[in-house]
């Protein structure tokens, strides 16, 4: 098993480009599901999560090619229509092929999902939208067994709570489904529009992409014609590596990357004490000399990002004052912080709020990651940690992070990629 060795670095430099989202990448993957053909998806990003979802694909009967930063997808040859637990144990947004699947077939089984342990993210809003448009489901022996005997019609589902996985894998049903359908409480995550915009050139008319509300007129079963398209760059890890360059007040410019998904992120850094150069594909982050502390609560989009609190938990180490953090998502998504107290940060835990008295001495020491961002929290804390921290169980940071020690190392810092 691969563990990371950090050296405490004194400030970073260069320029550091910004992979395709992970995020992105899973649904539209998902997503050839409903093609009559061909798919050619560029800008993938060399992560774990993504040669799961393609391993998934080729079992169930799917032509997959990977090169460089590249996918081809077919899905034409498609067989089988189970999921097996095998491989969706290891990850959540294997749920995604439910909706394509059961639409374009009538009837699949899909493993119920793993994925990291930040708490409960229950399926049963996808299932609950299924059954209103037709679907009739059952789970036994961990298995969800749907079927669509009459095919999905179209109607209208409300989610009771914004759910990003749910929107996706209902507009992709809907948009084989009889009829219109309305998403009402819908993600507007830029990886749902990227989504939406595809299909919606692809000619599944959808209306209202980027807001609450999603129109997707059906295709009645007819598969659609999809053509090559990028995806697009990562916000989380642009956010993650911003915050590389503040916590070691250091400039770094992010190429590839685009500032309009990453308006709260850099709304915090600046009431941090940053400053920024920013271009139609660059951010350059200015450090200031003083980390001032913050307040987050962390929302669905376009407010602050759950997949951004861990990395500014551990920026706000470093701050010079008391900063407060309140997780409004995921109930276990402190896991990180008892590994930041090991190398001397001074946290205390409320429920669901994190208190940080900022600018104390972290010291490096073994510490084991919980989840894939809070991985990304620890390796940060590394950066600026005396001595050496050791960051252990990684598979969780490879889950989502695309060569992440090797884009640092090439800025500056001394991290190392070693065995057990």
């Amino acid at each position: 098993m691969d563990y990371l060795q950090i050296k405490r670095v004194k400030s970073l430099s260069g320029n550091i480009k910004i992979s395709g989202a992970k995020n992105a990448s899973l649904p539209l993957i998902a997503m050839t599901i409903v093609a009559k053909n061909s798919v050619n998806i560029k800008n993938l990003p060399h992560v774990a999560d993504i040669n799961t979802l393609l391993k998934l694909l080729s079992n169930l009967g799917a032509y997959c090619e990977f090169c460089d930063d590249r996918v081809i997808v077919d899905t034409s040859t498609l067989t089988q229509t189970k999921a097996t637990y095998d491989i969706v144990k290891t990850m959540r947004a294997s749920i995604l092929v439910l909706g394509p699947i059961l639409a374009r077939f009538g009837h699949c089984e899909v493993s119920l999902p793993g994925g990291c342990a930040i708490g409960q993210r229950p399926v049963d809003l996808h299932l609950k939208a299924l059954e209103q448009m037709g679907a009739k489901i059952n789970i036994e022996a961990g298995y969800i067994h749907a079927i669509a005997p009459n095919g999905l019609k179209g109607c209208e589902i409300i989610f009771d709570k914004i759910t990003v996985t749910g929107t996706a894998n209902i507009v992709m049903a809907a948009a084989l489904a009889s009829g219109e359908t309305t998403i009402v409480n819908a993600a507007r995550e830029p990886e749902v529009v990227q989504l939406c915009e595809i299909l919606n050139a692809s000619g599944v008319k959808i209306e209202g992409i980027g807001t609450a509300v999603l129109k997707i007129h059906g295709t009645n079963g007819e598969l659609v014609d999809i053509e090559e398209f990028s995806v697009i760059p990562d916000r989380i890890e642009a956010g993650t590596y911003l915050c590389a360059g503040a916590i070691t007040r250091s400039e770094l410019t992010l190429t590839h990357v685009n500032s309009h998904h990453l308006g709260s992120v850099l709304a915090k850094l600046e009431e941090m004490g940053s400053t920024f150069t920013i271009t139609q594909e660059t951010i350059t982050i200015h450090p200031s000399k003083v980390i001032k502390p913050i307040k987050i609560v962390t929302q669905e989009y376009p407010a602050f990002p759950t997949d951004m609190q861990a990395q500014f938990l551990a920026l706000a180490t470093q701050a010079k004052g008391t900063s407060i953090i309140e997780e409004k998502l995921f109930e276990n998504r402190f896991m990180h912080v008892s590994e930041l107290q090991r190398m001397g940060a001074d946290i205390s835990l409320n429920g669901n709020v994190a208190t940080i008295n900022g600018g104390t001495k972290l010291s490096g020491t073994d510490v084991m990651a919980t989840d894939l961002r809070a991985s990304s929290a620890l390796v940060l804390a590394g950066l600026v940690a005396d001595g050496i921290t050791n960051v252990h169980r990684i598979y969780h940071l490879d889950r989502g992070y695309d060569a992440l020690e090797k884009k640092l190392e090439a800025v500056g810092a001394n991290v190392k990629r070693l065995k057990e």
